[in-house]
């Protein structure tokens, strides 16, 4: 950046206002020679980052007017020279009122930096439209170093606080400080107006002790000094609405010009992490964007601490039903109107489902939940076939009497009719999160049912409300317990009128494959196909596609597989199902669970081949690539079952190749679905998923809602294509990832002199281009646990020599060469150049300008895979 060349008074004019710049050349920061002139010239180019986490906070500034190493003024209250068109805002003090700056615009933050303020401090609320304070719309953890304990430090316990904050559905982002330490940023999203800088408080307060409890010789909570030594401070007081933190992008008032600074977490991971000058950041905001972007979105909040460990914040019950009561009369309506303080209730949670006549007909379904009964109208009543959701319309709590409720409200009044209670009892909780509510009711009267409710609408808009009810495919029968409404003891096909593979016909008559097996041995079971492959799509073609034409399933974080299950070999035998991954290897003795699948599918309909996904499900029930990895490249039977001891998997259907030894490859989609759906009838561990209903938007929002990889877009008359890459379906992911192929790694401080041969610090990666020949597009050094650093050396074939060109001499030198026969996915960035350059192999361009992978993260091994079937993602 270049140094101001006159320190004569310049008059500029910055997005319509004047202001007078002086003293340009004033030497700021003595250490890097650092001017005032380079200081705005920061300030004009970071402004719009800055601006974006700044704006309409009240900041209290720190300022040098003879440079860091003269006097600092603290100053929250605006003086008599600041110009008038300077945004403001007064707050009531204790003792007095201050006018405060708020940094809304470039011209602001001109001004500031002429006044020589180099830090701006601002709290986690801001002001709204009307001048009102709002709720907090973030949180933060101040991550401070004690004596003997620096970045590293900080870093391991920002991953410690990631793990707990992302268990409360919060999305941490990491920023050092420009100082000593680390701060951690998480958007509190939606639109909670009872939430509190107190409450908010005191949840990272308890975070705070938490990970003290849990670490005591890393983390400390209390503020003493004393017992700091060795230790990182997490500091929760910044939530407080009177404290203030840095503003992210901000300098600091340091030796030299550090910032506050965002970094990815795959940053944190590096040993060699350090606070960035304002030079970096500038390269870096060009060269990535805002990594702190998400944060902005915070704007109003659900903050949901597990009941073990966290403050709730939560309105009381009594709070809770002042909308019910404020709707109705007690001298008018015999509704209950309910005690003003609930008394505790012991057993199980209850349900009721209301039928209400009123001026349309409806259901209304409750649930208790926190002292009151949680309440749907359900304008069609509770659903009962899995392929068809209900619409729901949350309405206002009801006080736990409501659940005995019957009878007759006045015409005139709130919800006037006739209610009858249609069905009640207790229900098992699985999931109650913002917007997600999975539970299974228990009646006498209708029996047990799994049943879902999801939030179509967002918070705070017109259509909060808006809710679907879903009868789930797993029931509570599925696992071998009699389903509701069935006579203990019959089979659960029986049940549903569809004969199991042994189960009689309803005329009687046995299956007629079973009963036409013969002794002869059974035919050589038929290669796997291939399976059909997604492309990449960019977004202007994602715009164009239409509902109508296309359908949007979720995306699955797996093994992709060709299932194949094969004809009985006698009426009593259990079909065998053979797994096949997509580069032709046998992933059958890897999965023996999925053999469950035989029992799923009748006789009639054998051999079959289906297309699937094999995926590991975390405690959320979300599949987990790492998870799944623990499962990987086993074939021992006594490896497998100590693996699978650990990590289950299932298997997801969602596409049928052949039925009955024919071929369905030339149907449609919709045509094959439904086939699919017919054959099997999955319970766990199998699954067979509807698409997502909606717009490829609606979709997109779903599976970002519900953490999945994304969606794959199948054009609806589309033929199946085995083997063969097709823009019939495309694939949208929300991380960006890309398989490789391993040429060799880096020892763990390579050229440190602490050099560990026996550990990889990082892995040298490639991909083929058009010719097949491989092209080297970086290395990937974080997201391994340490023993995978370990195994990575003995699970890579030494070559002597480089399997490749191209590699740039500073990677290269301290390199280990393996044959490139490893196949593994990264998630990255970015690209440096187009990914598509690597198909032009242009060897005039110098070894170190060919597409690179940016901010690489370790994923695992794809085993399913082989260097042939790489290809760059885009």
């Amino acid at each position: 950046m270049a140094r101001a060349s006159s320190s004569k008074p310049q008059t500029v004019t910055v997005e319509g206002r004047r202001l007078q710049l002086t003293n340009l050349e004033k030497v700021y920061f003595p250490a890097t020679g650092t001017t005032k002139g380079e200081v705005l010239a920061y300030l004009a180019q970071v402004a719009p980052a800055l601006l974006r986490h700044a704006a309409y906070r009240p900041a209290t500034r720190k300022r040098w007017p003879d440079g860091v190493s003269g006097q600092m003024f603290f100053q929250k209250n605006l003086d008599a020279s600041t110009p008038s068109w300077v945004p403001r805002h007064a707050i009531r003090h204790r003792t007095s009122t201050n006018d405060y700056v708020l940094v809304n615009d470039l011209a602001t933050l001109t001004w500031l930096g002429q006044t020589a303020t180099l830090e701006i401090h601002v709290p986690q609320w801001r002001f709204g439209r009307t001048g009102a304070p709002m709720p907090p719309d973030r949180l933060v953890l101040d991550l401070d170093p004690g004596p003997g304990a620096g970045l590293a430090e900080c870093a391991e316990v920002a991953r410690l606080a990631r793990d707990i904050l992302r268990g409360m559905d919060l999305d941490p982002l990491p920023v050092t400080s420009g100082s000593k330490g680390i701060h951690l940023y998480a958007a509190l999203t939606g639109h909670d107006e009872s939430l509190t800088t107190d409450a908010v408080s005191a949840v990272a307060h308890e975070l705070a002790r938490h990970l003290e409890s849990e670490h005591p010789d890393l983390v400390v909570s209390d503020m003493k000094k004393s017992l700091r030594a060795g230790k990182v401070l997490v500091d929760w007081s910044q939530n407080n609405g009177a404290k203030t933190t840095i503003a992210p992008y901000s300098l600091r008032g340091r030796d030299e010009p550090t910032v506050a600074a965002p970094r990815s977490w795959a940053e944190l991971d590096d040993p060699g992490l350090r606070q960035l000058s304002f030079t970096e950041v500038l390269e870096r905001l060009e060269r990535d964007g805002d990594l702190l972007e998400p944060l902005a979105a915070g704007h109003l909040a659900q903050l949901e601490p597990t009941p073990e460990r966290m403050a709730t914040f939560e309105r009381t019950p009594a709070e809770r039903l002042e909308t019910y009561r404020a709707k109705r009369d007690p001298g008018r309506t015999p509704e209950p109107f309910g005690p003003e303080v609930p008394g505790e209730r012991d057993g199980a949670p209850t349900f009721v489902i209301q039928e209400h006549h009123a001026r349309r007909l409806h259901w209304d379904f409750r649930l208790e939940h926190e002292g009151v009964l949680v309440s749907w109208a359900l304008p069609r009543g509770e659903p009962t076939d899995p392929k068809q959701n209900h619409l729901a319309v949350q309405t206002e709590d009801h006080p736990l009497e409501y659940g005995s409720f019957e009878g007759s409200i006045p015409a005139g009044e709130y919800g006037g009719g006739e209610v009858t209670i249609w069905d009640a009892g207790t229900y098992d909780l699985e999931k109650w999160r913002e917007g997600e509510v999975i539970v299974t009711l228990h009646s006498d009267r209708r029996g047990s049912r799994r049943l879902a409710l999801i939030r179509t609408g967002g918070r705070g808009g017109d259509d909060q409300n808006s809710w679907l009810i879903h009868r789930t495919k797993a029931q509570p029968g599925d696992d071998g317990a009699p389903d509701a409404g069935q006579d203990p003891g019959q089979d659960p096909g029986q049940a549903t009128g569809q004969a199991t593979g042994t189960a009689e016909r309803g005329d009687g008559a046995p299956p007629p494959r079973a009963a036409a097996a013969s002794d002869a041995a059974p035919p050589a079971p038929a290669e796997a196909p291939r399976p059909m492959l997604a492309s990449t799509a960019p977004p202007a073609e994602l715009a164009r596609l239409d509902p109508d034409d296309w359908a949007f399933e979720v995306k699955w974080d797996g093994f992709r597989a060709v299932v194949q299950v094969d004809a009985r070999q006698e009426a009593d035998d259990a079909p065998r199902v053979r797994l096949t991954s997509r580069s032709g290897q046998d992933l059958t003795p890897t999965f023996p669970e999925l053999q469950a699948l035989g029992g799923m599918v009748s006789a009639d309909d054998l051999p079959m081949a289906l297309d699937g996904e094999i995926v590991a499900l975390d405690a959320d029930g979300r599949p987990s690539f790492h998870r799944l990895q623990q499962r990987a490249n086993l074939a021992k039977p006594r490896d497998v079952e100590k693996a699978r001891r650990r990590v289950g998997v299932d298997l997801v259907l969602f596409d049928a190749l052949s039925v009955g030894g024919r071929a369905v490859t030339d149907l449609p989609y919709e045509e094959r679905r439904a086939e699919l759906a017919r054959v099997v009838r999955p319970r766990r561990p199998v699954h067979v998923p509807d698409a997502l209903d909606g717009t490829l938007d609606e979709a997109l929002e779903t599976s970002r809602l519900m953490r999945l990889e994304g969606v794959v877009a199948k054009r609806r008359g589309a033929p199946y294509t085995p083997g063969r890459r097709s823009r019939d379906w495309l694939k949208i992911k929300h991380a960006r990832t890309q398989e490789v192929v391993v040429v060799g790694w880096r020892p763990l401080h390579a050229g440190t002199g602490r050099e560990d041969a026996t550990v990889a610090g990082s892995l040298l990666l490639a991909v083929p281009d058009d010719g097949g020949a491989l092209r080297y597009v970086g290395k990937v050094g974080t997201g391994f646990k340490e023993a995978e650093r370990r195994q990575v050396v003995r699970r890579l074939r030494p070559v002597d020599d480089a399997p490749l060109d191209g590699v740039p001499r500073a990677e290269a030198v301290h390199a280990r060469w393996a044959a490139p026969e490893q196949v593994a996915e990264v998630e990255y960035g970015d690209w440096t150049r187009d990914p598509g350059d690597l198909g032009e192999a242009d060897d005039d361009l110098p070894d170190d300008e060919g597409p690179r992978l940016r901010h690489s993260v370790w994923r695992g091994w794809r085993d399913d895979k082989r260097p042939a079937d790489v290809q760059v993602e885009g």
